[in-house]
């Protein structure tokens, strides 16, 4: 495989490239603007609406997601004209990869030859696979076989390889010896893609929150209806993804016919060559998204000057205009519903109830097993410092990639039928649904274990001997697995909720758009461009066809569980201030008609388990 030009992009190139991401941020940063604005608006509301009953039992754990480090030794194909290398990697707790050249240099501190965060790649272990995959990636126009360039692809020994594939970056290919290697390996690095996936979806800022919406907004006016797993990574990692699907089109017609070598070695050149595109777009929506911060942070302050002392009024002129939008919009939603969304949405709601409860079920048997685990070190040894390592093992099976892999595995199962399900309604993220699964799992096994470890900590004292403090374990036991299945039903609810409508949702607000018309009387339209950008037709609009989809949603979960409290959600941004119909506004905003968000559930620091003298004790 040949080596790549030293300078892959010439200075009209990173112009070009330059430009593209100043028009892309000149379009996103308005509509970024009204999210925030909203985002002020619904945090606001929250915090002044009545205060709901926490939905969680268990208490919140303290310790941030992160991935265990993993290092060791790994022949990698780097280099130009790139060639196996012996290598010593280090995955970060971030979920960034680094490779040296030796151990010594790791462990000396020294820099590292190179470096990549995983967002977005996909982990192989099939060469096989791989090479089809990279042969598709760039087909030789000449067609000669005759022409291919020595394949450091094809030279690799009878090894156990991974191949890491990212759609926009330069491929990272590595080989181990030990199939043990190969697995722990892998499961490191799954995880390590998963976290840095993530890190937008898990956070409940709502600034976080503004930023996807944007996002979606900013792509459904450029007419891209449908979720996907663009948004993956940091706030810049996802605009940069957002501007290379535009660029990729532009990228194969013109540049492919200029790559150099042929075969293989002209498919690692496009990799190169798209990584160095990437790597420019990368760096220059950072640069803008760093020089917005300022402005984002005094925009913020400003909101919650302007929108705090008038949100009561500002919510009655919401749900006013929300019922004239519904009275304008509810034939043709209605129609849309009926003939489009309800054939499939009973099939959709069960895959995804199965998917969610297949996991927590792995997860409650994990649980069971090593609180079962640590009452038979307690009868059986008591020794004190064995009984510490038997602790802190405990809480730290969420972050255990190997045991946690049963649960993952779970989540991964029906991805291919949730694909055949929801690809007719332009869905394709799967990706991320499967990573959202993953990540309840990895948080209530996190709390479950924390929960267990207080309530131990609290009725445990050095006056018990092994075998009272063995029944007194038995009993927090059972109140820890009560808890866990109370908060599983919720999760479960909310995950299934809250996917259908990023399934169904921008499917039908696609159907409707070429119908659509958002008028309002002049004198409607004057006040609520009072109101600043809190407040927009469009937003308002998206609310009321997102209130009648719950409507169905909550009845098909409502068959699906037998249950009538289907209606919370994680973060309370599905519900709608107008489901209830006929609701006079003024009455409505005074008794609460607005549906709040559930507040945040305990988060108590909690000290670890950890026995001292005497050792048949669990107290510090």
């Amino acid at each position: 495989m040949g080596g790549r030009p030293s300078s892959p992009l010439d200075k009209r190139q990173q112009q070009h490239l330059k430009g593209q991401v100043d028009a892309l941020l000149k379009n996103f940063l308005p509509c970024y603007r009204r999210q925030l604005a909203a985002s002020v608006l619904w945090q606001i509301s929250r915090e002044l609406g009545p205060q709901e009953p926490a939905g969680c039992h268990l208490l919140r754990s303290k310790k941030l997601p992160r991935v265990r480090e993993h290092r060791g030794p790994l022949t990698h194909l780097r280099g130009s004209p790139p060639r196996w290398q012996p290598s010593f990697c280090v995955l970060r707790g971030d979920g960034r990869l680094e490779w040296f050249s030796r151990r010594e240099e790791y462990e000396n501190g020294r820099k590292p030859l190179g470096s990549a965060a995983l967002t977005g790649y996909t982990v192989l272990t099939s060469r096989p696979e791989y090479l089809r995959l990279l042969d598709a990636l760039c087909p030789d126009p000449s067609g000669d076989p005759a022409q291919e360039e020595p394949d450091p692809l094809l030279e690799m020994p009878a090894s156990f390889p991974l191949f890491l594939q990212h759609p926009f970056r330069q491929h990272l290919c590595f080989f181990t010896t030990t199939r043990e290697a190969q697995r722990a390996w892998k499961l490191a690095l799954q995880g390590g893609i998963r976290l840095r996936g993530t890190v937008l979806q898990r956070s409940s800022a709502p600034a976080a929150r503004a930023f996807l919406d944007a996002v979606r907004l900013y792509r459904q006016h450029q007419g891209h209806f449908g979720d996907d797993d663009v948004n993956l990574g940091s706030d810049a990692e996802v605009l940069t993804a957002v501007l290379m699907q535009e660029l990729l089109p532009a990228l194969c017609s013109q540049t492919p016919p200029g790559l150099r070598g042929v075969g293989r070695a002209r498919a690692w050149a496009w990799t190169e060559l798209l990584d160095a595109v990437h790597a420019a777009v990368l760096a220059g929506v950072s640069a803008e998204l760093r020089a917005f911060q300022p402005e984002k942070e005094e925009l913020l302050a400003t909101l919650e000057r302007t929108i705090r002392p008038d949100v009561d009024q500002t919510l009655r002129l919401r749900a006013r205009v929300a019922r004239r939008l519904r009275a304008e919009v509810q034939g043709p939603l209605e129609s849309c519903l009926r003939q489009e969304v309800d054939a499939q949405l009973a099939r959709v709601t069960q895959t995804l109830l199965s998917t969610m409860g297949a996991a927590l079920a792995a997860v409650r048997t994990l649980l069971a097993q090593g609180m079962d685990r640590l009452f038979r070190h307690l009868r059986g040894s008591p020794s004190g410092a064995r009984l510490r390592r038997e602790v802190y093992s405990f809480g730290e099976m969420p972050w255990d990639p190997e045991l946690m892999q049963t649960c993952y595995r779970e989540a991964r199962r029906k991805q291919e039928r949730l694909q055949k399900l929801a690809t007719p309604f332009g869905f394709l993220g799967t990706r991320s649904l499967v990573f959202r699964v993953q990540d309840l799992t990895q948080q209530l096994m996190a709390d479950a274990a924390t929960t267990f470890l207080q309530l131990a900590d609290q009725c445990l004292t050095a006056a018990l001997d092994c075998q009272q403090a063995a029944e007194q374990l038995e009993k927090v036991r059972g109140r820890v697995l009560k808890k866990f299945e109370s908060d599983c039903g919720s999760a479960k609810r909310q995950f299934v909720r809250e996917w259908l409508v990023r399934i169904f949702l921008p499917f039908v607000l696609g159907q409707l758009e070429p119908g659509r018309k958002l008028e309002l009387p002049e004198d409607e339209e004057n006040i609520l461009s009072g109101c600043g950008q809190a407040l927009t037709v469009e937003g308002i609009y998206e609310d009321v066809v997102r209130g009648v989809l719950l409507q169905r949603i909550d009845q098909e979960l409502k068959k699906a569980l037998g249950a009538s409290d289907v209606s919370c959600t994680p973060d309370g941004f599905l519900d709608a201030p107008w489901d209830q119909d006929g609701a006079d506004e003024e009455t409505e905003t005074q008794r609460g008609g607005w549906t709040y968000p559930r507040q945040p559930c305990s988060s108590t620091e909690v000290q670890p388990l950890c026995p001292l003298h005497p050792e048949r004790t669990f107290r510090s």
